[in-house]
């Protein structure tokens, strides 16, 4: 809203110039370049990650916000899906097994007082990983309200969860493969600007895509809906322990805004241990930024 307001006064001074007598002209484009100098650091600048915002006080919004049964291909019920899906990848993922949302079948909301929001969710998610199958789930996602930000809630069913603890013989080949640390890997931009990920590289695209749920579901409100863009770069770490520990900048875009988030992150994982995500931090985008301005 306010960077429009701020392009529409700069179009505005740009018509003004070509109307003003010659004398005149240096001082308006003295303003204009102001303006518009205004306008890209906006545009720039990144919000702060919701954990580190402060709490805003309810917006008419979030008041009226739908109760009740929702229209399952809407924003609210792929919202909420969408949050149980992170939290699916955290429990489940692996290098050949990642979940993507394929569609919400049914969705209510509900307030549950000064607690939060809840919504309950029928959908299924297909397995982009090896298998490709399709899982059926139901979900109960709850925002809370609190002073501060606090992650969603999630309570997940499904019947075939039990089937998917159990690690493949090609993670433990993949395993076998990169535990080596003359098989160290340095990667950068997966995918590729045209798009294209490599046989070899897919694992690790699944690994990151794991990782990253963790950040996107604690990060994730009412007001996001978070995916993985790309993987800026990807570094394999030596380690004495019997992990493969991988440095990872991934680019987070949050369908919302359009923001297109940075974070960097440092996870292992192992066929017995499975995902974990050990540190994380988030990146400006301008590498002089101190502290960033914050969200609207």
């Amino acid at each position: 809203m306010r960077l429009a307001h701020l392009e529409s006064v700069s179009s505005c001074c740009v018509t003004q110039l070509y109307k003003q007598p010659h004398s005149s002209q240096p001082r308006i484009m003295e303003m204009f370049c102001l303006l518009w100098l205004l306008v890209s650091l906006v545009r720039l600048s990144p919000a702060l990650p919701v954990s580190q915002e402060p709490q805003q006080s309810e917006t008419p919004a979030t008041v009226e916000m739908a109760t009740g049964d929702l229209v399952p291909t809407h924003f609210p019920a792929r919202r909420a899906a969408q949050v149980a899906l992170h939290y699916l990848n955290t429990r489940h993922g692996s290098p050949f097994r990642v979940f993507g949302l394929q569609q919400v079948h049914k969705a209510k909301a509900e307030d549950v007082g000064t607690g939060g929001r809840k919504y309950s969710l029928d959908f299924s998610v297909t397995d982009y990983g090896s298998s490709g199958s399709v899982l059926q789930c139901s979900a109960d996602v709850l925002f809370p309200r609190t002073e501060k930000h606090s992650p969603p809630e999630v309570q997940l069913r499904s019947e075939n969860l039990q089937q998917l603890s159990s690690s493949s013989e090609e993670e433990e080949a993949f395993y076998q493969k990169y535990i080596s640390p003359d098989s160290a890997i340095s990667v950068h931009d997966i995918p590729d600007s045209y798009g294209n990920i490599s046989q070899d590289m897919k694992p690790f695209w699944h690994l990151a895509r794991v990782a990253a749920s963790f950040i996107m579901l604690r990060e994730s409100s009412e007001n996001t809906e978070y995916n993985m863009a790309q993987v800026a770069n990807v570094t394999q770490q030596e380690t004495s322990e019997k992990q493969l520990m991988l440095k990872y900048h991934v680019l987070l875009h949050d369908f919302v805004s359009q923001e297109i988030v940075h974070w960097k992150l440092l996870s292992s994982w192992s066929p017995d241990g499975g995902v974990r995500v050990l540190e994380t931090e988030w990146q400006p985008k301008c590498p002089h930024a101190t502290k960033p301005p914050l969200a609207n």
